[in-house]
């Protein structure tokens, strides 16, 4: 059964009015069901999918872009085209007419523009694989469309509370209340999402298949074993083997992805296919806004050349890993370190090979440190290392193996030749209590001996706040 090309349902309050339309589009050869209200026009509809439906922007009760909603949503009728007319065309009822899936927006009082659009809608061919069905009375179409309106809130409801993740100022913390507002929608064996510059990948999962859900995220995103996972785990996610069923969603800003979004969907009835693609199509703009806040976190507390702490974010981190250490009555120990003739580097190989040799130590220096020390660029060619829970003779020990790992340093200038180097390294263990300023003064004091006592090598300064080095001379520039 096809519906006519010229037949549609002309939906008016006004009887006049509604007579005046109806007789003229009849002169243009249209069959022109006559409807008072929307519901009644709704009944019409899907009974018999028309060529075109015809009404008010606004009516009394339902209006007619709740009604568009409506047929747009119902398969028998998604693909009926809905003529909205309102009393002024202006952009805001064009929004809104848009917005609710309308094929044209014509002014009330200009019947040949109203005319024409039909002309261009019922040019598309009938379609065979419409289906029909009665309904039982308009309190079922008032129904239909209040469940569709409560829908529509539901998905605006969600969109709006993903959206709000834009004030996460990182990505951890977007992935945790990513989980716990999900978690509270639709059921999941483990969620995980992943960037697509930065390569941040997090997984939420039941505690007791932690890694057995890293495993399947991994094969599901194709990420790389040596990226790193940021794991929440806990029983918001559930328990149970896979069921083969991966929800895997690209996350857009604009036109450009930004992350993937991958669900393990349990045996049984699941929302997640919905919920999955309302949260995807939302999550680029927060995503974006934690990668730029975490970027510039990162540029406001980083040297750009060394990768390495700056100065000052030093001496913050330092601040609260020294009260720490006051509490619970353990050593600290700092380094200062100095590279050797640095000016004849850049004097002799080029201010770019001076670059290239301060990048080489940080990234030596990262790799040297243990996971909780503190590493910095302090300034110029020095730099800094705290080393927690370390007394002097630990200290003084890591700062030889440092000082040993830099002189086997190869860095090479612009034309191949290696650069040699090597670092005056001061060593100061701090005393309780000690501010952190006092503590650098005796470690560059310390650095101070290690240069006018020859260079490459380690000295230890005194706890009374000066280095062993009686002889020497007051000139600090003949030392550098």
């Amino acid at each position: 059964m096809h519906h006519s090309n010229r037949r549609i349902v002309l939906i008016d309050p006004d009887p006049e009015t509604r007579q005046i339309y109806a007789a003229r589009l009849r002169s243009q050869d249209f069959a022109v069901d006559e409807a008072k209200d929307a519901v009644s026009g709704a009944e019409m509809a899907l009974a018999a999918p028309p060529a075109a439906v015809v009404c008010d922007l606004w009516m009394p009760g339902v209006s007619g872009l709740q009604l568009c909603r409506l047929l747009k949503a119902e398969p028998a009728t998604a693909d009926v085209p809905v003529i909205l007319r309102a009393e002024h065309e202006d952009p805001s009822s064009r929004f809104w007419a848009t917005r609710a899936g309308a094929s044209s927006l014509v002014s009330k009082d200009r019947m040949g523009d109203l005319v024409r659009a039909l002309g261009i809608a019922t040019q598309r061919p009938a379609s065979d694989e419409a289906f029909f069905f009665q309904m039982g009375g308009g309190a079922d179409v008032r129904d239909r469309i209040a469940q569709h309106l409560d829908r529509a809130l539901f998905d605006s409801v969600i969109a709006a509370e993903v959206r709000a993740l834009a004030s996460a100022c990182s990505f951890d913390r977007l992935f945790d209340s990513l989980s716990q507002l999900l978690a509270q929608l639709v059921t999941y064996r483990w969620m995980a999402l992943m960037t697509t510059k930065s390569g941040d990948l997090a997984i939420h999962a039941h505690r007791r298949c932690a890694d057995g859900a890293e495993a399947e995220v991994r094969a599901a995103l194709s990420v790389p074993d040596q990226t790193s996972v940021l794991r929440i785990l806990d029983a918001d996610a559930v328990e149970g083997p896979p069921s083969g069923r991966t929800v895997v969603l690209d996350v857009l800003l604009g036109e450009s992805p930004v992350g993937r979004l991958a669900f393990s969907v349990p045996s049984g009835r699941s929302q997640v296919d919905e919920i999955a693609s309302i949260a995807a199509r939302e999550l680029g703009g927060p995503i974006r806004l934690a990668i730029l806040m975490e970027e510039s976190q990162r540029l406001a507390t980083t040297d750009g050349l060394t990768n390495l702490l700056n100065r000052r974010a030093f001496g913050e981190i330092l601040d609260r890993e020294l009260s720490r250490c006051d509490r619970c009555s353990t050593p600290a120990s700092l380094l200062l370190l100095d590279l050797d003739h640095f000016k004849v580097i850049n004097d002799s190989h080029g201010h770019a090979a001076g670059d290239a040799v301060l990048a080489a130590v940080g990234k030596l220096l990262r790799s040297e440190a243990r996971p909780y020390d503190v590493v910095a660029r302090w300034g110029g060619e020095e730099f800094v290392i705290a080393l927690p829970g370390a007394t002097a003779p630990n200290a003084q020990s890591a700062a030889e193996r440092i000082r040993n790992a830099i002189a086997q340093l190869v860095v090479r200038d612009g034309t191949g030749e290696p650069i040699p180097l090597t670092a005056s390294i001061g060593v100061a263990e701090r005393q309780p209590h000690e501010p952190l300023d006092v503590t650098v003064d005796r470690a560059d004091r310390a650095m101070y001996c290690a240069k006018v006592g020859g260079r490459n090598r380690v000295c230890l300064a005194e706890s009374a706040g000066r280095a062993e080095d009686a002889d020497a001379p007051d000139d600090l520039a003949s030392a550098a």
